[in-house]
């Protein structure tokens, strides 16, 4: 098993690009399952294991996807679908499999979908994909580890209201309403913008879809859509990683590709910390000559502030000045980062779903694991400032959600590099 040894010390300095977003590029490759006729090629698709992963259970649905790593371009296929079931051994790795229930339904009029795996961050639980399916018209049943959909006479637009906004059960609902008869109304969704890069994809394809990013989506169903061309925004929360790596770290980074509307609630923190930023069109300007101060954080759905980042300010946290809140409101068990941090000498005490950190004078490197994707960079970003060696083991969690993490770092000035277990 692999894992990445880190000696700390070195500020970071230079610039980096960000690649595009994971969660906007899995349930674009989903929608891609509803493109007719021609080919999709999507661009800045980036090189991730849950890419290969939902291309994998696009294939078994009988649809062509091919990969180019140096153009981080990916060709799908979708003309043919000639399944219409996703099997157990690739669900249970990712939970964004579920995805492409929604646009099987709108397609074929049925699926079937083991029940899905995926980080262990707290409960998922899917029935708010469910519901919205059901509010179409779909009829639902669940047994021996599997959920099986149908639609004979296809779906229905309805009035659709989630009870919590739901990233997930949101860009499900709005794949299965794009062909569904007549339009749908979805209150109280999500409005990330990877919801709002789904909602452009399937309007490019032929759909005709409003309010992506406000709390009203309609969706005028389509009798078909047609497969094309589309670029993937820049991930922010990889962004916003590498924004507290270089204040961290008493570094200078530029965040190449930044885009600085997704990432308001951390830049405004990061500057409450003290750290120096600068925006641009071409993206953010990071740097910092002295110790952070601690801040208060507190996760929320979008626009507020990122549960995917709660983990690495934390570890900022852990070696600023001052002691800080975090508040952690959207996953129950996200604080699994916690004893590991500990291990490197972090002052961390939970008291439900908040934890107390107060800054100390060094972290020092040991041995220690991503226990999820989100920890696994705080983990790095903590080996960064460590005094000697960090080796961060179950790195297959980071791999999933950060395309060439080493050898951007090493790019930056970082001393990592990644070995066999």
């Amino acid at each position: 098993m692999e894992k990445l040894v880190i000696n700390g010390g070195k500020p970071l300095k230079g610039r980096v690009k960000i690649s595009g977003a994971k969660n906007a590029v899995l349930p674009i490759i989903a929608a891609t399952l509803l493109g007719q006729d021609k080919v999709s090629v999507l661009e800045e698709v980036p090189d991730l294991d849950d890419v290969q992963t939902i291309s994998a259970v696009l294939q078994k649905l009988g649809v062509k996807t091919e990969y180019n790593a140096e153009l981080n371009e990916l060709r799908v296929d979708a003309t043919e679908i000639s399944c219409f079931e996703a099997p157990y051994d690739l669900v249970r790795k990712m939970r964004a499999s579920f995805l492409i229930m929604g646009p099987l339904l709108a397609r074929c009029g049925k699926a079937k979908i083991s029940l899905p795996g995926g980080c262990a961050i707290g409960t998922r639980p899917i029935d708010l994909h469910l519901k919205g399916f059901e509010a179409l018209g779909a009829q639902i049943k669940i047994g021996h580890g599997f959920i099986e959909a149908a639609a004979p006479n296809g779906l229905i637009g309805s009035r659709v209201y989630l009870d919590f906004p739901s990233v997930g059960a949101t860009e499900n609902i709005l794949m299965a309403a794009a062909m569904a008869k007549g339009q749908t109304v979805l209150e109280n969704p999500a409005q990330e913008p990877e919801i709002v890069d789904l909602a452009n994809y399937l309007n490019v394809m032929g759909a005709k879809i409003r309010g992506a990013g406000t709390n009203v989506i309609k969706i005028d169903g389509r009798e078909k859509l047609i497969g094309h061309g589309y670029t993937i925004i820049p991930d922010r929360i990889e962004a916003g990683t590498y924004m507290v790596a270089a204040a961290m770290t008493k570094g200078d980074v530029f965040i190449e590709n930044a885009i600085s509307e997704h990432l308001k609630p951390v830049i405004a923190k990061l500057k409450e910390a003290g750290v120096g930023l600068e925006e641009s069109v071409d993206g953010i300007r990071v740097f910092a000559d002295k110790r952070t101060r601690a801040v208060d954080i507190k996760t929320m759905p979008y626009p507020g502030f990122p549960t995917d980042m709660q983990a690495q300010f934390m570890a900022m946290l852990a070696v600023s000045d001052g002691a800080g809140l975090v508040t952690e409101t959207v996953f129950e068990n996200r604080f699994m980062h916690v004893d590991e941090l500990k291990r490197m000498g972090a002052n961390i005490k939970i008291d439900g779903r908040t934890s107390i950190v107060t800054g100390v004078g060094k972290l020092t490197g040991c041995q220690v694991k991503a226990t999820d994707l989100r920890a696994g960079a705080a983990m790095v970003l903590a080996g960064l400032v460590a005094e000697g060696q960090t080796q961060v083991g179950y790195i297959h969690h980071i791999d999933r959600g950060y395309d060439k993490l080493v050898e951007k770092l090493i790019a930056l000035g970082a001393d990592i590099k990644r070995v066999d277990g």
